[in-house]
């Protein structure tokens, strides 16, 4: 089978909605080349036997984002697709910077084998461990494992914003907190909830690979009081929270904010993510319009997360 690698070079706050243009087009898999992950790992030593410090010298100063398609005869209708949305970007007010968009054919080759090389158990927070499923890894006392597949829904937990949502659910979970995860990915904030004794949560995605993902990964670690659905951020839902967490971005997090009253109860936590910290005032700035009260801002490199309470 050929296959199509198509490479762009983007800045690091187009990121997100690159790859989901990436994935609008179907594609079958995605790399994303960030130096600002290494970077940070850099900085946390503790959690790696070793890492390359030369791994982020000659790293593009932006983010290279890697889709790859099957060379079909849709291929070209899939590209122009794709270079369309990505001019459409600056419309939204995003960033894209001089965006540089190559294409090339690339050998057959087993991708799923490729990243798993790669993609090896680490610690985050306290005391959370995110496995993948096909690795050991001996628990220490207190620690909380959480396995993962990541298939089609890349997501291994491993970006600051991950990290971010999970240093402020730490702590904030007891065994009467009902949970609703907006935007659940791969599951892991989902599961984490489960897993640090919450007493019910409800995870919801827009896409169908990550609510299929999501749904395997809550089954492989048990965790029986994780509901996953499809839906579109708060649209259509039901439920009364103690904690929204969301790790999306910021614009749609300031759009969402005057709904959020409608699915947390009055003195409820909102854990927010996927924040650059350049917009952080704006996000603190609609919380506080919608009647909320600041708790905590946290920063990771480029990254922040704040948790508000709903007075």
């Amino acid at each position: 089978m050929k296959w199509i690698e198509i490479v762009i070079k983007t800045t690091y706050e187009a990121k997100e909605a690159v790859t989901n243009i990436l994935h609008e087009a179907m594609v079958e898999g995605i790399v994303i080349e960030d130096p600002n992950d290494i970077l940070n790992l850099l900085k946390e030593d503790e959690k790696w036997d070793y890492l390359d410090e030369d791994l982020a010298k000659d790293y593009y100063d932006g983010v290279v984002i890697k889709g790859y398609f099957e060379h079909d005869d849709s291929w070209n209708e899939k590209k122009d697709f794709i270079k369309e949305r990505i001019n459409m970007l600056p419309r939204y007010d995003l960033d894209i910077g001089s965006t540089e968009i190559e294409v090339q054919d690339i050998a057959d080759r087993d991708w799923n084998s490729e990243w798993k090389k790669h993609f090896k158990p680490f610690k985050l927070g306290n005391n959370v461990i995110i496995k993948p499923t096909w690795e050991e890894y001996s628990q220490k006392e207190g620690e909380i494992i959480i396995e993962i597949n990541p298939g089609a829904a890349f997501g291994t937990g491993i970006h600051e914003t991950t990290s971010l949502c999970i240093e402020q659910l730490e702590g904030k979970i007891d065994s009467e907190s009902m949970v609703l995860d907006i935007g659940t990915g791969t599951g892991i904030l989902a599961i984490l909830s489960s897993k640090l004794g919450a007493r019910n949560v409800l995870g919801i995605d827009i896409d169908d690979d990550s609510v299929r993902i999501a749904k395997e990964n809550v089954e492989v670690n048990d965790c029986f009081n994780v509901d996953i659905r499809k839906g579109n951020l708060l649209n259509k839902i039901n439920y009364e929270a103690d904690i929204v967490v969301a790790n999306i971005t910021a614009d749609i997090i300031i759009k969402m904010v005057s709904q959020l009253a409608s699915v947390l109860k009055n003195g409820g936590i909102f854990i927010s993510s996927g924040i650059l910290a350049t917009k952080a005032d704006n996000v603190r700035t609609a919380l506080v319009g919608n009647n909320f009260e600041i708790v905590e801002t946290l920063i990771k490199g480029e990254w922040a997360g704040i948790t508000a309470r709903l007075k």
